[in-house]
């Protein structure tokens, strides 16, 4: 909790009033059991009762009630402000944090558990907060000054009260500490829950029709049941801290009437100096059973707050800096890649190269690419290519530093792309992921991710080498169009076309579309790869495909098998030299094989739409 504490720097007033009005509230709580005295003594115990000191009595408490009340108000209205800043201030803080986290963090961390972090746990802090600017002084204080106040009324009375406290302690901070860690689990079986919940939600079409209704129940019933058990079995820990105090305090007020009933008897004490006695010990009662439930709310508080602090302590590792590596290295095992990557091209200073680079997820037991040694001119189109799980994405995630990389060094125009800073790297970039994202808002807003204030007509032209103006007019309000949460109204096509425009209106030097036309039918994405054309010279475009007939004219093509560089160069060169990708094209275009005969093997569906650069049997998703 000590590490969140600079986030109430800005409430330091609120922090020091609340305590310091909630203690004037104690203090004028601490008078009432002596105004009650006096009135039991002085007014109704004599012979004749004095109704006029009852009267002024009865004033004076009215007053100290009055002033209490607007102290509690006063205190409560400063402890809230603070709290519910403190907590606006800390989740923004968290936001901004979580999201300067690079994807190996991202990764490692979760979403659910960010989320969690982000709501349920602050908001348990908030209420930590709250609670203790609120009651952690007014109680002990209300405590410690009934004892003493106790002791200046009768000391063989005040005694059981210096026996009834400690126990009471004992009893509050010893329930506190076994709960701590036991809250702390209960926080980590939510993020299960909140895992499994945004699994199912996210994934319902696919469950549905595989019809694993019946299974996803069961197994989020497990869950469920666990987090229930770990919240019952640290419930009936706490339930026991209020029975406990309240024997404890009712066998001190036991012990002070009958101790009380025999100093009256005496004539040691009056009775109205025994009910105060005795009111003393049930403001006592009262404070410690708040005190518990104090103690409650801030173990779960803590609990949290060690869990959101946790999420700071998550850092992106500092990159070393590496001496650079000399060209050359061995290309055993590659076709064409001395095109590219030969000592000649890294010598004319490239505009984007790949020197010996190795990428290792965290966690991961072995590297998903190795040894990736290549050279991009400015304003080329790079095609990549490559079976399913052979590290396509990963490869083009490391140029804009998604991740970072193990072995080797990426290097834009010279330099390091680990010491350029992140946001003049992505501003630089213009990147359409593998899964179309779109955000709630309007057309206009999300193409303005790009680059905000682009004018209509820079917007208009993207779309249009988006090949996506039929989706924008065919929408009411055009640009104004809403967009629901992820994009859930459009197809997978529209959504496409829109986050490629989103790209384009940056104007970025360097394009990096992962597999982004996947769900474009045939003749869409003909087009789409004309109008990229006219980016050529300016842009340098990274393509990821599974068509070959998409990177089929890139200026090189690299070819990915099992996370090494199975080729580079341009089609005609992979042909003839490059045996993977001569089997992902001719398992594409089967007809084009040496030795086939036409007629004896039909086409695949891509292929020919390939040929024909038609539509007629492609389907936008």
């Amino acid at each position: 909790m000590g590490r969140l504490w600079k986030y109430l720097k800005a409430y330091k007033k609120e922090c020091v009033l609340a305590p310091l009005f909630k203690l004037l509230e104690a203090f004028f709580e601490l008078l009432v059991p002596l105004v009650m005295a006096g009135i039991i003594d002085r007014g109704i115990g004599r012979t004749s009762p004095d109704v006029g000191y009852i009267g002024r009595m009865g004033l004076c408490l009215l007053a100290l009630a009055v002033v209490g009340l607007v102290s509690s108000i006063t205190a409560q209205f400063f402890a809230a402000k603070a709290a519910v800043g403190f907590s606006t201030r800390l989740r923004q803080a968290l936001f901004d944090h979580i999201l300067g986290l690079d994807f190996t963090n991202m990764d490692k961390a979760g979403t659910s558990t960010m989320i969690t972090r982000m709501t349920s746990d602050i908001n348990q802090v908030q209420s930590g907060v709250n609670m203790v600017l609120r009651l952690f002084l007014r109680s002990p204080i209300i405590v410690f000054g009934a004892m003493i106040m106790a002791f200046t009324i009768d000391v063989k009375s005040a005694l059981i009260f210096v026996v009834a406290i400690p126990l009471l302690a004992l009893v509050v901070f010893g329930i506190m500490l076994w709960t701590m860690p036991l809250y702390k689990k209960v926080q980590a079986g939510l993020d299960k829950v909140l895992g499994i919940t945004r699994e199912n939600l996210t994934g319902v079409r696919v469950i549905r029709a595989f019809h694993q209704e019946a299974q996803e129940e069961a197994r989020f019933g497990a869950y469920n049941k666990a987090l229930a058990h770990s919240q019952t079995f640290v419930g009936k820990i706490s339930a026991v801290m209020n029975p406990v105090t309240y024997i404890i305090v009712n066998g001190a007020i036991v012990a002070l009437i009958y101790t009380g009933a025999i100093q009256v008897n005496l004539g040691n004490l009056t009775q109205g100096q025994v009910i105060a006695i005795l009111n003393y010990m049930s403001q006592i009662l009262v404070e410690l059973v708040k005190l518990a439930n104090l103690i409650i709310t801030i173990t779960k508080a803590l609990a949290c707050a060690d869990r959101v602090a946790g999420v700071f302590e998550i850092r992106n590792l500092p990159s070393d800096r590496q001496e650079d590596l000399h060209a050359g290295g061995s290309n055993e095992g590659t076709c064409g890649q001395e095109r590219a990557g030969g000592q000649g091209v890294l010598q004319s200073r490239p505009f984007l190269e790949f020197d010996h680079v190795s990428l290792t997820y965290a966690g991961a037991g072995a590297e998903t690419l190795h040894n990736m040694h290549f050279a991009v001119h400015r304003g080329e189109t790079i095609g990549v290519i490559g079976g399913t799980g052979s590290g396509k994405t990963s490869l083009v995630n490391l140029i804009p530093g998604f991740y970072p990389v193990t072995q080797g060094a990426i290097r834009l125009e010279g330099r390091d792309i680990r010491f350029i800073p992140k946001e003049e790297l992505r501003r630089r970039m213009g990147v359409v992921p593998q899964k179309a994202v779109l955000f709630k808002g309007t057309i206009r807003s999300n193409l303005e991710w790009g680059r905000p204030g682009a004018t209509e007509e820079e917007l208009w032209q993207a779309i249009d080498m988006a090949q996506a103006r039929e989706v924008v007019e065919g929408k009411m309000g055009g640009l104004d169009a809403r967009i629901s949460q992820s994009g859930k109204n459009l197809s997978g096509g529209q959504r496409q076309r829109l986050t490629i425009a989103r790209a384009l209106v940056r104007r970025p030097e360097i394009l990096i579309l992962d597999d982004s036309a996947s769900a474009l039918d045939y003749a869409t994405d003909a087009k789409l790869r004309g109008a990229l054309k006219e980016l050529a010279g300016t842009t340098t475009t990274f393509i990821v495909s599974q068509r070959a007939s998409t990177i089929r004219h890139a200026d090189q093509i690299i070819v990915l098998d099992d996370g090494e560089m199975a080729g580079i160069g341009t089609h005609e060169e992979l042909l003839a030299g490059c045996e993977v990708y001569r089997e992902i094209y001719y398992s594409q275009y089967p007809k084009e094989r040496p030795g086939s005969q036409a007629g004896t093997n039909k086409q695949p569906e891509e292929a020919e739409a390939g040929q024909k650069g038609g539509a007629g049997d492609g389907r936008e998703a």
